[in-house]
């Protein structure tokens, strides 16, 4: 087990990142798949795609369980400058921001396809 791992199963990494991610998560989301740059959720899906997460994708849009991502494949899709931007915006440390998407892009994927497929205008 790395060092990741036993943060990531620490209560208070988690109460941390969940305080973080409902204070920015909606605002970060909407600049990602929304009004932002990136496209929307299928621009994004189709970045993920094409970077190789082809997998974890599928996983999400699909009925079984999702996945993971991890916060570097995050940054890979998006860009680090697309992260830095983010987090500038919104005054939000960057590697806070590649961790709340990496945690809840799976559940925003997973949310807009609950029959096993993404809408169109997603």
């Amino acid at each position: 087990m790395g060092i990741f791992d036993s943060l990531e199963n620490s209560p208070a990494f988690k109460s941390a990142l969940g305080q973080l991610g409902a204070a920015v998560l909606p605002v970060v989301m909407s600049e990602v798949f929304g009004s932002g740059g990136q496209g929307g959720l299928n621009a994004i899906i189709a970045k993920l795609q094409q970077a190789g997460f082809g997998e974890q994708v599928k996983s999400w849009i699909g009925t079984g369980q999702n996945l993971p991502i991890t916060a570097d494949q995050i940054r890979q899709v998006l860009g680090n400058d697309t992260v830095r931007q983010i987090a500038a915006k919104y005054n939000i440390p960057i590697d806070q921001v590649s961790e709340v998407l990496a945690h809840q892009l799976p559940v925003a994927v997973d949310r807009a396809s609950p029959d096993g497929k993404l809408p169109h205008n997603a």
